[in-house]
């Protein structure tokens, strides 16, 4: 028996992460490999048996995950985006979560013929959605940030709601005198938000004040962050049931908004346990369908269920919380088409149908596999559908290409001006005022203040930016800027240029993952860079063919040209760094930082066969005029407080 359960970890695990891989490859939603990889490896071949090898451990181990993953969700939740959707998230979660029970009830009622008992409790359930199906989709699309945030928040926040309500619709169902329910209703609604508040409260604050106080070490503060989520929630459960995921939701959230300790390190490895607990959740739970229980279901009711959840239950309830909303039509038509249902709803379900069925319910075994159907179903069409949607709706930025760039020197501004010349989103960060209201006045988007505050992580639009360059004369400041955005836009797309003199040492010193990739290569550090603009260096790009390649460009221009980067198909831009050296190919566009006198004869270049090569932004900052000094920002402008007009370039500047 025991060597039966370590092969079944075993295939869950490689399983669950398999399916997590294959769909990052193929850019398809997770969830969805993770159903199938659950349902093959379950009825259909019988490898995975989940109630054999775990027993009555199954589903304690379903909730405290569920519990562990709502609580990473809390973390993400900032106040300060509450304030711009907070009214929208609000009505999503009551107003347009009782339109969702209902229309997903009289679905139920109709389209599968259940009784009201039955198809009440599946309403309630089918009423969340969940972080872990809507964070994986936001990834993917790239929605505008008030889409994104809105979402988020919604999916975080109806999970302990759907649960809640769950419980209610059962406790209903089961009462003897159905005329003491709404009294009871009543009193367990009071109690269970008491008990999470009062609970979460609790948790927030041992651990702030323990990790503040340097009464937990730091080896041990992950550990100690996970026993407490998972001791109050089900210390909570005990008090009031279902009453846990709240406990977790306010817990999380608190630690997120408080300022008197660092929570970044539990954030990130709650993220790598969630990417784990919501692998191995979908392979047990969609390995715990039976095909006898699939083939019983009506494929017509199932299908017709599934249309009106989609097509009607869910436009229907965004447009009853959106109505008197600020946001745009195509803002309301995005989240009335995203709404796929994830692991709550099916442990949820689980629970309540075998209790539904102990009380002697005997349409009860329905309600796993339609609920199960409902999630395939929802993320199937919402995965798929909905970056095709978002792009229609003109709401979404997928890959993004645009820069957020870090100082704003002439060096800076040139790159950002071209970077934004191939319609790429761009932002450059300064402390140095001068910097920014030149940034501004070439038109350029911009944020006044420190790159590594707080209030600059929440403020900065990043819609459209993929990537940061820290190119600061501050060598300091270019390591500390991307190893604070590695985890925003991965390893990856953090650039940085290399250390100035005398700091090789240093460089080699510094460990892989605390500093960016270093851009354009060996000794390509600010100094060097700045001394080419002084002696009138300009950025130039160059459209590479088969009459004049990269072979040819280098031949002509030599040392005179320093690379920095290729543009290939839709503004598709990829930096020349140390690690990966340039080697663009015909069809592709060649920006590089060219001396004047680079070229044949001395003189600038010549154009190449087709007259491709050409001259890029000018290095002066733009004629007055072009911005308003009077108070206005050109457009693009945002963050920070207004500086005064440009002075001439000092060149060097904090950041």
């Amino acid at each position: 028996m025991s060597d039966e359960i370590l092969r079944s970890i075993g295939i869950v695990l490689l399983l669950g992460v398999g399916a997590q891989w294959l769909a990052w490859r193929l850019r398809l939603p997770s969830i969805l490999l993770l159903l199938l990889a659950g349902f093959v490896g379950g009825p259909v071949l019988g490898w995975v048996r989940p109630d054999a090898f775990l027993g009555p451990l199954l589903m304690p181990f379903v909730s405290v995950s569920v519990a562990l993953i709502l609580f990473e969700g809390g973390l993400t939740l900032k106040f300060s985006e509450w304030r711009a959707v907070g009214g929208v998230v609000r009505n999503l979660v009551t107003f347009g979560a009782l339109v969702s029970w209902l229309g997903a009830t009289l679905a139920a009622r109709w389209m599968l013929g259940w009784g009201w008992e039955l198809a009440t409790l599946g309403g309630s359930i089918l009423v969340v959605t969940g972080p872990t199906v809507i964070m994986p989709l936001l990834r993917q699309v790239q929605p505008s940030r008030n889409l994104a945030s809105i979402l988020k928040w919604e999916g975080i926040l109806i999970d302990p709601v759907g649960a809640f309500l769950a419980l209610l619709v059962f406790e209903a169902i089961v009462a003897r005198n159905l005329a003491d329910v709404p009294t009871e209703a009543a009193v367990g609604f009071a109690l269970t938000v008491v008990v999470g508040l009062v609970l979460g409260g609790v948790g927030a604050w041992l651990l702030m004040a323990g990790f503040r106080r340097y009464l937990v070490p730091d080896y041990l503060q992950n550990p100690v962050a996970l026993s407490v989520v998972v001791g109050l929630f089900v210390a909570s459960n005990l008090l009031r049931h279902e009453s846990g995921l709240l406990t977790a939701t306010v817990m999380g959230v608190l630690l997120a908004n408080q300022k008197a300790v660092d929570m970044h390190h539990v954030l990130r490895f709650k993220e790598n346990l969630r990417v784990l607990l919501i692998s191995l959740l979908f392979i047990l739970l969609a390995a715990r369908i039976e095909l006898d229980q699939l083939r019983a279901l009506s494929l017509g009711g199932v299908g017709g269920m599934l249309l009106a959840l989609v097509g009607l239950v869910r436009p229907v309830s965004v447009l009853v919380a959106t109505g008197r909303s600020k946001l745009k039509w195509p803002e309301r038509w995005f989240l009335a088409g995203l709404a796929p249902r994830g692991v709550v709803a099916a442990a949820v379900a689980s629970i309540f149908a075998l209790r539904l069925s102990q009380a002697g319910n005997e349409q009860a075994r329905e309600l796993v596999p339609v609920i199960f159907m409902m999630i395939v179903g929802t993320v199937a069409i919402y995965g798929l559908g909905a970056l095709p949607l978002a792009r229609w709706l003109g709401v979404s930025s997928p890959g993004p290409q645009g820069a957020l760039i870090v100082g704003g020197s002439r060096l800076a501004r040139m790159l950002a001006r071209s970077l934004q010349e191939e319609g790429l989103a761009v932002v450059v960060v300064d402390t140095n005022r001068e910097h920014v209201a030149a940034a501004r006045l070439e038109g350029l988007g911009t944020y006044y203040g420190n790159i590594l505050s707080e209030a600059a992580t929440e403020e900065i639009d990043l819609a459209g930016i993929g990537r940061l360059l820290a190119l600061t004369p501050n060598d300091e400041v270019n390591f500390l800027a991307a190893l604070h955005f590695r985890e925003q836009f991965g390893r990856s797309e953090v650039y940085q240029l290399p250390p100035g003199p005398g700091s090789e040492k240093r460089r080699h010193g510094v460990a892989q993952q605390f500093h960016g990739r270093f851009l354009f290569g060996e000794g390509r550090n600010w100094e060097c860079l700045e001394e080419r603009l002084l002696r009138g260096a300009a950025i130039k790009k160059t459209k590479l063919s088969k009459e004049f390649d990269y072979a040819d460009f280098r031949q002509r221009h030599g040392d005179g040209a320093v690379p920095l980067y290729g543009i290939a198909g839709k503004a598709q831009v990829q930096f020349a760094t140390l690690d990966k050296p340039l080697r663009p190919t015909a069809g592709q566009t060649l920006v590089s930082l060219m001396d004047p006198d680079s070229g044949e004869g001395g003189n600038a270049p010549a154009a190449d066969a087709d007259g491709a090569e050409r001259a890029g932004p000018a290095n002066t900052p733009a004629a007055a005029g072009a911005g308003n000094s009077a108070g206005t920002t050109a457009p693009g402008a945002r963050g920070g407080s207004s500086p005064p007009p440009a002075a001439a370039d000092t060149g060097r500047g904090g950041s």
